[in-house]
């Protein structure tokens, strides 16, 4: 399946297919895009399916800020807060005068990653038609990976 590793992690942004980041690693990515006037936001969500582009933002973007470090401790503040859920950076540039997303990446996992079903439709004249479904889905939204949250 095409969202999934070997290792049946959710692959979405950069180092999808990488082992995770260390915090050393996220802070050379954050001191990249700080280096390129990028605004730098933490997001997080317990559906990484891959059409919900919008996760909440944990705070607010951090357009003004130049330090690494503060970022870090944002994303750390969000891993307190949501242990079991999945958290990305991600990185806008404004210079066309609209948000752009430059670079994306997780930064969290929940410990156990149930991944997706590939459902196939028969349809008229011999078609047929996919969809993906998380199998964390099954759970009620805040209890997908274990936690009440």
């Amino acid at each position: 399946m095409a969202m999934t590793n070997p290792n049946n992690q959710v692959t979405q942004g950069q180092f999808s297919f990488l082992p995770d980041l260390t915090d050393q690693q996220i802070s050379a990515q954050i001191a990249y895009a700080l280096k390129n006037n990028w605004a730098v936001s933490v997001e997080y969500t317990d559906d990484p399916h891959p059409r919900n582009t919008y996760w909440e933002m944990y705070g607010n973007p951090m357009f003004d800020l130049k330090d690494p470090a503060g970022i870090l401790l944002e994303i750390n503040e969000c891993r307190k807060t949501f242990p079991n859920h999945y958290i990305r950076v991600t990185a806008f540039d404004s210079s066309r005068g609209w948000e752009t997303p430059r670079m994306s990446y997780i930064v969290n996992r929940p410990k156990s990653e149930p991944g997706f079903m590939l459902e196939r439709q028969e349809r008229d004249g011999r078609s047929m038609g996919y969809t993906i479904k998380p199998y964390s889905g099954q759970q009620p939204e805040g209890e997908r990976y274990g936690s009440k949250r």
